[in-house]
């Protein structure tokens, strides 16, 4: 067996595929993983890990730049994002840069300045991870201690969750920032139909903020999915920051406790199951934000929501009907309820129609038209202004329910655009990925709780076909 450097490269999982594959020293002999099994072969070798994964993180970074200066080459300023199959600008807008009123964009240049910084810092993290992958030393123990780790050293392993909270909590306070002081964030609910504007006002009661956390996840409640203004989005994110950041400070300071010891699994493989649990949900949960919420979301940039575009589709056909001389408040439908108006359970004024599923949504084109009984029929028939019937026509005609070649809305509606929306996109693909995550926590939760336990499930060895027939090469 040759041993190269450190006594922890050899590790105990079989997996036997070509054992005479060497790469870079790094072959199955000396690790125990065969070629396939990729950073499995690097466990040991805190170095050439901390390689691989600086120049993922290269690769990540390249992207978000590449796709960014794509998205700026190709973008119409005349056609609204969510039209242009964009899936980063609006991101940037959403922040408040180059946005004005309406969502309008009036300059470019800082989506261009954030594609550049991005590849710069791609070429950074490329470089350094090239240097660790194959000049820098395997195991950091020796030479960095502070940087090296054993993966069963508890102690260590939550003073480095501490840092990543730490960080997190960093991220968390960049978004703080960015609202109160560097120019603030662009807020759909702002009178007229949405503005850029510096949030002066923070939500930090905790029976708000961790109110949100107690609700139902269903109907009118929504969870946290439900939040609806951005002074509660940016008080969260103070309470987030700070929670993490001072969780951070506490893991790095304390041990684990003896229960905490006793209950985890303390190996490489489990800490990867840990993340892609916590990733999993992280999916889950941001597919559900994307869909329904139009607050984080705004449907400036990213289309309008389900239900938003068919509420619309019941607010632009009350207008025309009204004003070919309908009476709204009282016309009857097919079914005997209100064709235009009708009442919900609990006796709010809603719209009729197929539509009236959706009455409990929110959005900044509907709600100036609400009164303490939900639609009012006097603003209905008085207060519709013109920007409320243009934004409600749009958004009626971008449904996001089209499919993957590009046939845009309900199969039935020819009032569609031939599109994809970004909200579809994202949607769908962060369900799944959450699911393929769960899937690989399973795994690898599996996987690590039987090395653990002593065994590894699996076809006996000693007998495997493989062993009898020539090698690949």
């Amino acid at each position: 067996m040759k041993i190269l450097y450190s006594l922890r490269r050899f590790y105990h999982v079989e997996t036997l595929f070509n054992g005479t594959l060497s790469v870079a020293g790094r072959d199955q002999e000396t690790t125990g993983f065969a070629w396939w099994a990729g950073n499995a072969r690097l466990i040991n070798l805190s170095g050439k890990l901390l390689g691989a994964h600086v120049a993922h993180a290269g690769l990540i970074v390249f992207w978000a730049g590449g796709m960014n200066l794509f998205e700026v080459a190709h973008f119409v300023p005349e056609k609204p994002m969510y039209e242009q199959g964009l899936i980063l600008l609006p991101h940037l807008a959403t922040l408040g840069w180059g946005v004005g009123p309406g969502g309008e964009v009036i300059d470019t240049f800082p989506y261009f300045v954030s594609g550049v910084l991005h590849l710069i810092s791609s070429a950074v993290l490329g470089f350094g991870g090239i240097y660790h992958a194959l000049l820098g030393p395997e195991t950091l123990e020796e030479s960095f201690p502070f940087f090296g780790y054993v993966w069963k050293d508890r102690n260590k392993m939550t003073t480095i969750l501490g840092i990543h909270l730490i960080l997190l909590g960093l991220g968390a306070f960049l978004l703080v920032f960015k609202a109160l002081y560097f120019g603030g964030v662009y807020d759909t609910w702002a009178p007229g139909g949405g503005d850029v504007r510096k949030i002066t006002n923070l939500t930090l009661s905790p029976s708000i903020i961790f109110g949100y956390l107690l609700k139902s996840p269903f109907g009118g409640e929504g969870w946290i999915v439900s939040v609806d203004d951005l002074e509660d989005i940016i008080g969260g994110h103070v309470w987030l920051g700070s929670i993490c950041i001072l969780g951070g400070i506490w893991h790095i300071l304390t041990k684990p406790f003896a229960w905490a010891r006793r209950a985890l699994v303390w190996s490489g493989e489990a800490y990867l199951s840990y993340s892609l649990g916590a990733l999993s949900i992280f999916g889950f949960i941001a597919c559900c934000f994307v869909w329904f919420n139009n607050t984080a979301y705004p449907s400036e940039f990213y289309g309008p929501t389900g239900p938003e575009a068919s509420q619309a589709q019941a607010f632009t056909f009350l207008v025309r009907d009204q004003r070919l001389g309908a009476n709204v408040g009282s016309a009857q439908g097919p079914t005997g309820l209100g064709k235009y108006l009708m009442r919900s359970p609990t006796g709010e004024v809603i719209f009729g129609g197929e539509t009236m599923r959706f009455w409990d949504l929110r959005a900044p084109w509907l709600e100036p038209l609400r009164g303490p009984n939900g639609l009012d029929l006097s603003r209905l028939k008085k207060d519709i202004q013109p920007w409320q019937e243009r934004r409600s026509a749009e958004y009626m005609t971008h449904a996001p329910l089209g499919s993957l070649n590009s046939v845009g809305g309900v199969a039935t509606e020819i009032n569609a655009v031939n599109y994809v929306s970004p909200r579809s996109w994202l949607a769908t693909s962060h369900f799944v990925l959450g699911f393929f995550f769960f899937v690989g926590h399973l795994w690898h939760a599996g996987r690590a709780r039987a090395a653990a336990a002593g065994f590894e499930k699996g076809i006996d060895r000693d007998f495997e076909p493989v062993l009898s027939m020539t090698p690949l090469n």
